[in-house]
């Protein structure tokens, strides 16, 4: 931790970005994470992979700290003109707490973060990379701390993500979509994190889950005269019959749900062979 001259390990990304792209998981973690090392005195999170511009990143910062007035965030990338690019924002001395690095899954930081996003990061990765990825970065979280790892479309109407702890369990996936643009719930298939991507087939318990909630969403149909808010609500509430849906504070509730959100334990959707227990 904090050897900045170690080579970043990592692959450079696409770069994608844009502006509110990842507002649904920053307003996720403002949210849920109010208790553990955030609350510390010195809580640090890491931005990793923030892609060609430094914009989420700075959404980020303002996002958490807002909750959090004393966090320091960094920004992470492989790339050195995107480091340069973050770096360029924060030169006047505008954010205070606010930093950027290059580097990789090392993390090259002072201490131990109480919180990584690493966003849009593991796609290009095959499946048991992305584990060993999920393992090299919990294995650095400081204790009580979470990994927050996931995949949005390019402007960030519909993104899945997954919660794991600092021992390397994964403990939540979250599904999460603008309503009005969503035709079903198993079009968020194509976000599912690379450790699952592949595993939406019969047999698997995320294929399971999604068929369910298309199901539970077709029950859900005369809702749409109130809005797709009100469908999903209802389609929601009937999926938790079924399935092991949060349905209290903080990760779920209606509250939660009128947000275009679900949440669920990984064991709801945890492969059969995973390396990982299902908790």
């Amino acid at each position: 931790m904090g050897r900045t001259h170690e080579k970043p390990r990592g692959e450079v990304t696409r770069g994608t970005t844009a502006p509110n792209r990842l507002r649904r998981v920053d307003r996720w973690i403002a949210a849920t994470q109010a208790a553990g090392p955030l609350r510390d005195a010195r809580p640090l999170a890491v931005d990793l992979g923030y892609g060609a511009s430094p914009i989420t990143t700075v959404e980020f910062y303002a996002r958490l700290r807002a909750v959090w007035p004393g966090l320091e965030v960094v920004g992470i990338e492989i790339e050195p003109a995107r480091v340069a690019a973050g770096q360029a924002v924060t030169a006047d001395g505008a954010y205070a707490g606010l930093s950027f690095r290059r580097g990789g899954f090392e993390l090259p930081v002072d201490r131990p973060p109480a919180l990584v996003r690493a966003f849009n990061v593991l796609r290009q990765y095959e499946e048991p990379a992305a584990w060993r990825a999920w393992d090299e970065l919990c294995a650095r979280l400081a204790p009580g701390g979470v990994l927050i790892e996931g995949t949005c479309d390019e402007i960030g109407r519909r993104a899945v993500w997954v919660a794991l702890s600092a021992d390397g369990v994964p403990r939540t996936i979250t599904f999460a979509a603008r309503l009005a643009t969503l035709e079903r719930p198993s079009d968020l298939a194509e976000r599912l994190p690379k450790t699952l991507i592949h595993r939406n087939v019969p047999g698997e318990r995320v294929h399971a889950l999604l068929a369910d909630f298309d199901r539970c969403w077709a029950m859900a149909a005369p809702h749409s005269v109130f809005g797709p808010r009100a469908r999903w609500i209802e389609a929601v509430s009937l999926l938790a019959r079924a399935h092991p849906v949060l349905t209290r504070p903080p990760y779920g509730g209606r509250a939660r749900w009128r947000l275009g959100e679900v949440t669920l334990p990984w064991s709801a959707v945890a492969p059969a062979d995973s390396p990982r227990p299902r908790r």
